[in-house]
């Protein structure tokens, strides 16, 4: 069973986003869940992870931003 440490929920548009961060046996993660149109995908990133995942995402759009279109 998870434990929810901290949660929280925004809608973009017509998508609900849920990041929740998690505990369970085996540690922490964060979930990051997207329900549109009735449909649930999540991703599920352990704690160990979420600096570089963060990390990433960051670099990434900052390189969007400045990428030709």
């Amino acid at each position: 069973m998870d434990n929810i440490i901290e949660a929280r929920e925004l809608q973009i548009e017509r998508k609900h986003f849920y990041v929740e961060l998690r505990e369970n046996e085996r540690g922490r993660f964060l979930r990051i869940t997207e329900e549109a149109h009735g449909r649930r995908n999540s991703i599920i990133v352990p704690s160990t992870g979420v600096d570089e995942f963060t990390a990433t995402i960051s670099e990434v759009l900052t390189n969007g931003e400045t990428a030709p279109a």
